[in-house]
């Protein structure tokens, strides 16, 4: 089964787990070769995961260069602030957002850019020392100064978590269910990035909008 094949079949079985809603399925290309991509673009693939800025703006060139791209380009690993500026040379969405100074930067940077940029507040309430961003309570007292989180081209979308490291279904659960708990209490418009290759069933159960699945559609990196 080729790349294309394996992104329209998870594409309809999230679609099956919730017809009405269903989540946006973005295929992780980091660390996969060009060739991969443009089989995948080929095979009717719009919405690419890259962790590392500068190697997904090289990767994508010939679509960000290209007016009215139907692709879209979100940075899914943590969000530096000495490399942000970098995200409005061709990112659409930024899902590592982990503190609010670089919250901070982002916002200044798109007013000095003017150009649009969607980000999610990524938090960690699994408490791993390996985990980058917001703890619980952090989380909350920053969602709750959400008027001051967006500007004319800066937009806050939600907030992103990852299940803990060992994968276990239950621990994985509870860590998706806190967080829409948290969306329903005080950010009930805002979106949530959860799930990867080996949980976005149970995230999807749960009620995120975005899930980031790689091997899954690309197979093991060589």
């Amino acid at each position: 089964m080729g790349i294309a094949e394996r992104y329209q079949e998870i594409n309809e079985e999230i679609r099956k787990l919730r017809p009405a809603n269903p989540p946006v399925l973005i295929a992780v290309s980091k660390f996969q070769p060009l060739s991969k991509v443009k089989e995948a673009v080929a095979g009717g693939v719009f919405h690419f995961g890259e962790n590392r800025i500068q190697e997904g703006l090289e990767k994508f060139s010939e679509w960000i260069q290209t007016k009215n791209s139907p692709l879209v380009l979100h940075h899914i690993g943590p969000v530096q602030s000495g490399t942000l500026r970098k995200l409005f040379a061709g990112y659409s969405y930024a899902h590592g957002v982990g503190a609010i100074s670089t919250v901070q930067e982002l916002l200044a940077r798109a007013d000095k850019e003017q150009k649009p940029i969607r980000y999610f507040l990524q938090a960690n309430l699994t408490e791993e020392d390996t985990k980058h961003g917001f703890g619980k309570k952090e989380l909350i007292e920053t969602v709750m100064k959400k008027e001051s989180l967006s500007n004319a081209f800066c937009k806050l979308e939600g907030m992103m978590v990852m299940g803990p490291s060992d994968g276990d279904p239950i621990r994985t659960r509870e860590v998706f269910r806190e967080l829409a708990d948290i969306r329903k209490k005080y950010m009930p418009e805002g979106k949530l990035s959860m799930g990867m290759s080996g949980d976005y069933k149970i995230a999807i159960e749960e009620g995120s909008d975005f899930v980031r699945i790689g091997s899954a559609i690309f197979g093991e990196r060589n």
